[in-house]
């Protein structure tokens, strides 16, 4: 019994990490020109991200995240790597988004674990072309580096 317990406890941590590849794979498959994932070097870190709509998410995905789907919903994500390693790293990240009109959106990032991959999620409410300015502060320790990047957003009918 304790070994079919033990059994069933692993297919379940291999469909969450099939959940965690299918959501990579449908990020990276995007459309290269709105939806690419993006780096910068800052200090020692290389800083990936990226901004999707949460409908390129399958309900199951968003569900385990907690991530509502919606059109006017995007999802932003942060992975930060050691820039000598390639290691993912723990960070404090936080950070806010603002539109041309100067109206500013606090993100709340949920930091995900998944093996040796740590993301750090965060869901942005938009309208359609709106435009953002994102600031994204990255703390670990006493290093602190800030991402800044703009980004238009989409409603996919």
């Amino acid at each position: 019994m304790k070994a079919e317990v033990v059994s069933i406890m692993g297919r379940i941590n291999q469909v969450k990490k099939a959940y965690v590849a299918l959501l990579v794979m449908a990020m990276s498959c995007l459309s290269v020109s709105a939806f690419a994932e993006q780096k910068q070097t800052l200090g020692e870190w290389d800083v990936h991200y990226m901004v999707v709509s949460t409908p390129f998410l399958t309900p199951e995905v968003a569900a385990s995240y907690g991530i509502v789907r919606s059109k006017f919903n995007a999802l932003v994500n942060i992975s930060v790597l050691d820039k000598v390693s390639g290691e993912a790293q723990r960070a404090d990240v936080t950070g806010t988004a603002k539109n041309l009109l100067g109206n500013s959106r606090k993100l709340t990032f949920k930091k995900v674990e998944e093996g040796d991959a740590i993301y750090y999620l965060a869901v942005l409410p938009f309208r359609d072309q709106e435009t953002f300015r994102f600031e994204i502060d990255v703390q670990k320790g006493s290093s602190k580096q800030t991402l800044k990047f703009q980004q238009k957003m989409y409603v996919d009918e």
